[in-house]
């Protein structure tokens, strides 16, 4: 059995602490070692393994001081990307197995271009590629990098949560009403999300088939979503990639 629990960090970042049991757990794109090492001291556990998805500094940032309190962990990471205080390099077709729990690791560039996931038991920890009703800024990867891999993402099971590293679901569904001003699922989303900021609760993690029908960057071949799209290009667009591109850009200079 395991479980899994948001650490908060910085401004909005999460640290994903997956629990194996009562004793070990891993954790997810440290970028700051103090609320990791307070959490495991809190609750009495023992530190067995990192993954991290991409070399970004507020993912990363806690590898050292992690490292100097646990020498022998491994730590997991992007074959792609060059990280200091990697033990372990993966990429598409790789498993890891920590205590019984077996994760794949996806190739999912776009974000960065060396961006990795783990996926398994229903969870994917998906970094800065899939957020809550949004997706991440082209910061070294390409648009259609990024297309193709939330292309990927989105035929993994719809019943698979979506751990990723940013607490941004708000304002993104403020984009998603933007573009889908029709869509009663984004509606409904955007209260049940504001209910439980309000309450100091996190939006995360939320379904895949939750974004299926809330997230514009995963519907490009919806109507009311080519015709935004458009709208905002002032052309044609020919084809969903084409759509997921205007829509990247104008998320960028949205707001």
């Amino acid at each position: 059995m395991h479980s899994i629990h948001p650490i908060p960090a910085f401004a909005d970042n999460y640290i994903w602490l997956i629990r194996f049991g009562d004793r070990r757990a891993a954790v997810v794109d440290p970028g700051d070692a103090e609320p990791v090492l307070h959490t495991l001291q809190q609750q009495g556990l023992e530190l067995a393994a990192v993954l991290i998805t991409h070399h970004h500094w507020d993912h990363i940032n806690g590898l050292e001081l992690l490292r100097d309190h646990h020498s022998d962990i491994p730590v997991y990471g992007p074959a792609g990307e060059q990280i200091a205080g990697l033990t372990d390099t993966c990429s598409e077709g790789d498993c890891i197995t920590l205590d019984g729990l077996r994760l794949k690791v996806l190739d999912v560039p776009g974000h960065t271009a060396g961006h990795i996931a783990f996926f398994g038991h229903g969870a994917l920890f998906s970094g800065d590629t899939l957020f809550g009703a949004g997706c991440g800024r082209l910061l070294g990867g390409t648009a259609t990098q990024l297309y193709e891999s939330l292309n990927k993402i989105s035929r993994l099971p719809i019943s698979t949560y979506n751990y990723c590293a940013h607490e941004y679901t708000l304002a993104n569904l403020d984009f998603a009403q933007a573009v889908e001003p029709g869509n009663s699922d984004i509606r409904q989303r955007c209260a049940a999300e504001q209910r439980k900021r309000d309450q100091g609760q996190p939006t995360l993690p939320a379904t895949l088939e939750l974004e299926l029908a809330t997230n514009p960057f995963l519907r490009c071949d919806q109507e009311a979503v080519i015709v935004s799209a458009e709208n905002f290009a002032g052309k044609h667009l020919d084809g969903p990639d084409k759509v997921f591109k205007a829509l990247r850009h104008w998320k960028d200079t949205f707001g």
